[in-house]
């Protein structure tokens, strides 16, 4: 009985300390994945979202609030979104023109300033976009002519960009070019487009939008989820009115771009306009992109069959940007284009533009 009594009680140490041994291992096993839980993901960072406590998700939230609220509230280019019709013309005057755009929105142009030149979107009397180039342009946070560096400093740069709208979800795709171009940076309900000169490395311009109009434009390659927001059909006769503004806000932001390096304006010529025309209604009608036509030839052919007298002249093309600002600024980031934008000795500038097709002829006017 005493004998039995003692297996007993060696059979409960036993289980006892094998219990024990049990917890502990779990107990060293939990604690070591919770050690390396809190550290691994930061190895990470580059390539997956990190989970943080509540305490700092507040903390990481109530930053970026205030933040955006500063930029947000600030005076200058942003702070015009979402502004009414009326309160444009109270802080800016009556616009000098008013352009059609291919979406929905009717551009006031304003460049009443040689440093200054600045495109607001309206649409139903209310602000969905703006675009600004110069020197003296108030586009806080940013600012016109400052470093990619800076940039980045004041804004983080990501290859992507995703975005819910009325129950759709979009996620836009930036390229290598994209990114050192022309990135979109989410700020609050705002999205804003940097205009990267890459050759000096600066902030050329800036575009800013609602969320609706950034879907419309998509400049960027999208995937989506639900509906895919359109423009509105455009009329032949509506369409002739986008050209002749868009040709008219490429001369003054070709003029802006002289101006940043030193150069005089070029003036506007109408007879280098109709050739500049021709090329881009030729290269829409005949699905061809070149300077060569193969029915009307070079720039020097069709310049010769209207007579047009110069000394020296220069020709740039583009296709399928969304507009005359994303068309200028793409010549200004392509060297050969660039040259023939920033060449001194032109005088004159004819544009055409036929749907998404763009043509720049430069000429200096015989004396």
């Amino acid at each position: 009985m005493i004998e039995m009594k003692k297996e007993e009680e060696v059979v409960k140490l036993r289980v006892l300390f094998r219990s024990i041994v049990i917890f502990v291992i779990i107990f060293l096993s939990y604690s070591l994945f919770i050690h390396y839980g809190q550290y691994t993901p930061n190895e990470h960072q580059k390539e997956e979202n990190v989970r943080i406590s509540n305490e700092e998700l507040t903390n990481s939230e109530e930053v970026t609030s205030e933040k955006q609220k500063e930029i947000l509230s600030s005076e200058g280019l942003l702070s015009l979104m979402e502004k009414s019709s009326e309160e444009i013309t109270a802080v800016l005057g009556e616009p000098d023109r008013i352009d059609p755009s291919a979406y929905d929105y009717d551009w006031w142009v304003y460049e009443q300033s040689e440093n200054e030149y600045i495109q607001i979107g309206v649409l139903d009397q209310r602000v969905v976009t703006v675009y600004g180039i110069g020197s003296e342009l108030n586009a806080k946070p940013f600012k016109i002519g400052q470093t990619v560096q800076e940039i980045f400093e004041i804004q983080p740069v990501s290859s992507s960009l995703s975005l819910e709208y009325e129950g759709n979800s979009y996620r836009f795709e930036f390229s290598e070019e994209d990114m050192n171009t022309r990135p979109t940076v989410n700020i609050g309900d705002l999205y804003v487009q940097l205009y990267i000169d890459k050759f000096d490395g600066i902030l050329s311009s800036i575009r800013v939008l609602d969320a609706e109009t950034f879907i419309k434009q998509r400049s960027y390659e999208v995937t989506y989820r639900g509906e895919l927001i359109e423009p509105q059909e455009i009329s032949e006769e509506k369409w002739e009115k986008i050209e002749s503004g868009a040709e008219l806000q490429i001369l003054s932001i070709t003029n802006m771009f002289r101006k940043r390096h030193g150069l005089e304006k070029v003036k506007w010529d109408e007879e280098t306009s109709e050739v500049a025309f021709s090329h881009s209604k030729d290269m829409k009608e005949n699905n061809y992109f070149s300077h060569e036509s193969p029915t009307e030839g070079n720039l020097v052919n069709r310049l010769s069959k209207v007579d047009v007298k110069y000394q020296m002249a220069g020709e740039n093309i583009a296709a399928q940007y969304v507009d005359g600002i994303a068309a200028s600024e793409g010549w200004l980031n392509s060297k050969g284009h660039r040259d023939t934008l920033l060449n001194g000795d032109f005088t004159h500038l004819g544009v055409g533009v036929d749907g998404l097709y763009y043509t720049q002829n430069f000429i200096k006017i015989l004396e």
